[in-house]
Formats: C-alpha cells, structure tokens, sequence
C-alpha cells in the first residue's frame, strides 16, 4: 500500500471512529437525569465551588469533600461555564476524555500493528458497555483512564526507543491523574513497569527512567501545589479524610458495604465488555503465543496487576477494573487472527440480551418475594417502564445482530463492529434511559418542584445528592419536625404520621409533617 493510500485509510478509519465516540459517548450526553450517588455527588460539589469561589476545597451540602483530588472539579466548572448548569455540561469530561483515551488506543496500535488493528481496539473500547457508561459518567474515571493510557503507551515508547519526550509527556499525564484520582495514577504505572522491566532484565533502565530529574520536576510543578494548598487550607482533615480513609482504607477494609471475593471482577470483564467479552477468552487461551511478543508482555502485566491488585482490595467496585481495560482491548484485536470462529463470539451479546427479555417475568415474581416497600416501589415503576414496547426493542436489537451474521459481503470485523454499534444504540438510547426513569427522574422531579415553591427541605434516611444539582441549594440531613418538608422514601412514610404527600413517584416521597 502506498504512502497516500495508508494516508488516506488512516483518514477514513479516523473519521469513522469519530463518528462512532459521538454515538456512543456524546449522543446521549443530556438524555438522562444524573445518578446518584456519584454523579449527583460530582456535580454538586462542582456546583457548590461554582457559589463559593472556593477553587482550592470542594463541599458537598456545605461539608468539605475528601473523596477525590481537584482535577474533575476543575474540568466540570469550565465544562458548565461553557455550557450551562445542565446533565450535558457535568458529564462532557468524560466524553472528551473517552474520546481522547480512543485516539491514544488508536495512534499507539497504529504504530505497533497498522491502521486495521488499531480501529478495531479503539472500537472495541469505544462501543464495550462499561465504558460507554464510565465515559458519560459525571466522575473521574473517564479522566484517569484517559490519563492512565497515555502514560502507559508513552512508558513503553520510552523503553523501545529511548525517547525522552515520551518519558516526559508519562510523568506529566502521572501528575495529571494524581490531580484527578490521587495516588493510584502513580501505582499501576510504577509497579507494572518494574514487572515488566524484572522480566525483561532491565531494571537498570528502569531505575534510569524512574528517577529522570527532569520527569521528577515535572510531575511535581504539576501535581504538588494542590496537595500542599489543600493540606495548608484544611491540615489534618484532609490527610485523614482524602489519603487514610478514600486512598488507604480502600484498599485494607470494605469502605461503604463494597466488598466481593477474590472472583468478584471475572464476571465484572466479562458483563463489562459486552459485546466483546468472548475476546477475552481467547486472550486467556492463546496466551503462550501472546506472550512470544514484548508488547503483549507488557500489555498482559498491566491488566494483571490491575486485576490482582484490585482483586485484593478490601473495597471493590466494578469501574475499577475499567483501569486494565485499556491493554485487554489491544490484545483482544491482537487476538482475532487467532480465533477459529469469531462468529460464534455474537452469542455473548445475544445471550444478555436474550435474558433481558425476561425481566419483565422477573419483576413480576421478585414482587411476590420482597417486602421492602421502597422495592416494592421500584419493581412497580420497572414493570410499567417494560411492558410491550421494551420487549418490542430488545427482540428488535437481537433481530439485527443476528441478521448481522448472515451478510456475505460483511468481513469478521465489519460484523464485530456492527454488532457492537446495536449494542450500543440499544444501551445508550433505550436501556440507560430508561433505567433514569426509573431510578432519577423522581428525585429531580422531586428538587425541581422543591425549588420552584421555595421549599425549605429536610432530607431524611435516604441519600440522594442529585437532588442539590437540581435543588440549587442546602438540604439538612437529620430527623424531621413537625410543619417541615421532608425528602425520604415511601419506606419511612409509616414513622411519619400520615404527613401530606406532595410528589411521590417510584418510591421518592417528598410530603410536609403535620404540625
């Protein structure tokens, strides 16, 4: 292939990812009401430094806000400056940053394999249902994954050419996620590049490369001036709070009820990279002839730290895997050529959606068997969310994969691609919609009202940030009196003396006590 004919596919690929990071990361941007708890914590407490001038500290309903370094903050204030207080502005940090993690996949693939095979990993990315969730989250994630591929591409161009613009550009995109996410930007590079290097025999290198002077100073202009800003403005609290209770403690205990076993993230990859997850399996089966390539190597020590380190932990969440997604992606197209019938892989997408179709069978017979009210409350707002229509969608999405299959003039990875572009659609334009029905659209409902009367709102036993997005103000959190407005759920209506209700909806009640 000629120069302008490599120049002209890259051009074409290029464009035809662009248009698939707007489907799957833009498109649906402001479709749904933000999720609590983290959106709703996020972008209240962007909104809260947007009332205070506050630039340094965030708060969250008043109180100081420890969980995450300043960064996102930062990116979701200019992101609502430029587009207004709205689901749109709060969550385009994410998609830019999705959008720039695909590009760092694609340029580094390209480089390493051709323009083919680095399409089809930023695609896979781009169109595996965890990220398109995590990329149009109004939280961090999307930013320090972004963040994190940079640096890990950089770190490997630094090894195999000694460049040391790539090692700079590691330690500035390191001070960067320490910015956004604190220290695991510095663990997982650090420990999987001296994995990698212990295995290849160049821990001298290494070492050279860890403490460049240079990369040192650059990752401190970046990074120090918050940490030692924060520390002076809030001393203790904030060593406490930020580095012992939401970094330390994380990792030795189950912080807020999450905790799993040690088998808890396999069936997280493999529901989280639908619909792509039969990749994975083969990842894991060709690995012999995977690790012959230094590259692959790499790539298969940092999803293997993440994967046990994380596995490890007593806190486990399912976006924390999402931080080894990224060379899972790439070895997935390295492994296609090695795949027998990678037609059968459809089966993985046509398998979940085929168990949707049974959810409304589901929901009618967990009704019978949980007596929790505020439940009860939800399986009766998802029964009227999926009556005929949603069965009419989710056989449609089926119908088309299956078509799929069929077409003669379609190449494996043209199908592949197709399948995952359903997927996505049905994910992004019908199923998280229509899970924000049902989960948020009651609380903004809810905050709407509240701040259109000039209620006065007392929330009580149950926790819902989003609401404050909305609300435009303080909640207090504590036991309601008699005469005042009370955010809670239908589950706590009985301790509250037949109080006038004023919304209710899916299980959200907002009612004023009687004097």
């Amino acid at each position: 292939m000629s120069l302008n004919q490599t120049k002209s596919e890259t051009t074409w690929l290029l464009a035809a990812l662009g248009i698939l990071i707007l489907v799957s990361f833009f498109a649906g941007l402001s479709l749904i009401p933000l999720f609590d708890v983290d959106e709703g914590a996020f972008s209240e407490a962007t909104r809260e430094m947007m009332v205070s001038k506050n630039y340094l500290t965030t708060y969250l309903n008043g109180a100081p806000r420890f969980d995450k370094p300043i960064l996102i903050y930062w990116l979701q204030f200019a992101s609502v400056k430029l587009f207004g207080l709205n689901e749109f502005a709060f969550r385009f940090p994410s998609a830019a940053a999705g959008a720039a993690w695909a590009a760092s996949i694609f340029w580094f693939v390209r480089k390493e394999s051709g323009n083919r095979q680095a399409f089809l990993a930023a695609t896979m990315m781009v169109l595996s249902l965890q990220v398109m969730v995590i990329a149009k989250a109004a939280i961090a994630d999307g930013v320090l994954n972004c963040l994190l591929a940079m640096t890990m591409f950089a770190l490997l161009h630094h090894y195999k050419n000694s460049s040391k613009t790539a090692l700079h550009l590691a330690f500035a995109t390191v001070g960067l996620g320490t910015l956004t996410k604190g220290p695991i930007a510095i663990i997982i590079p650090f420990v999987a590049t001296f994995l990698f290097a212990l295995l290849e025999g160049r821990v001298k290198q290494w070492l050279k490369m860890i403490f460049n002077p240079t990369g040192i100073l650059l990752f401190l202009i970046i990074a120090l001036p918050w940490y030692l800003l924060e520390y002076r403005d809030q001393g203790m609290n904030f060593i406490n709070g930020f580095f012992f209770k939401h970094n330390i403690n994380r990792f030795n205990s189950s912080l807020e009820g999450h905790s799993g076993s040690l088998f808890y993230y396999l069936p997280v990859i493999l529901i989280g990279m639908m619909p792509f997850s039969g990749f994975f399996l083969t990842v894991l089966f060709k690995l012999k002839t995977l690790i012959a390539d230094s590259t692959n190597r790499f790539l298969l020590i940092w999803f293997s730290f993440v994967f046990i380190f994380f596995s490890l932990s007593g806190t486990k969440l399912p976006h924390y895997m999402i931080y080894g997604y990224t060379p899972l992606f790439i070895l997935m197209a390295r492994a296609l050529p090695l795949t027998k019938h990678p037609e059968r892989f459809a089966l993985w997408p046509l398998i979940l959606l085929a168990m949707l179709t049974l959810l409304p069978l589901l929901l009618q017979k967990a009704m019978h068997d949980i007596s929790d009210t505020y439940i009860q409350a939800l399986l009766v707002g998802a029964m009227e969310l999926t009556g005929q229509t949603y069965l009419v969608v989710v056989i449609a999405a089926i119908t088309g994969i299956v078509v799929i299959q069929f077409l003669p003039r379609f190449s494996v990875e043209g199908k592949l691609i197709a399948t995952g572009l359903i997927f996505s659609l049905f994910i992004n334009f019908y199923l998280t919609p229509l899970a924000g029905r049902l989960m948020q659209e009651p609380v903004k409902q809810a905050a709407l009202l509240a701040k259109k009367e000039g209620y006065k709102i007392v929330m009580w036993k149950t926790y819902n940030p989003s609401f404050l997005v909305y609300f435009e103000s303080f909640v207090e959190k504590r036991d309601p009196k008699p005469g005042e407005i009370v955010l809670t759920t239908v589950k706590q209506l009985d301790q509250l003396n037949h109080p006038t209700i004023l919304y209710s909806k899916y299980g959200i009640v907002m009612a004023k006590l009687n004097q």
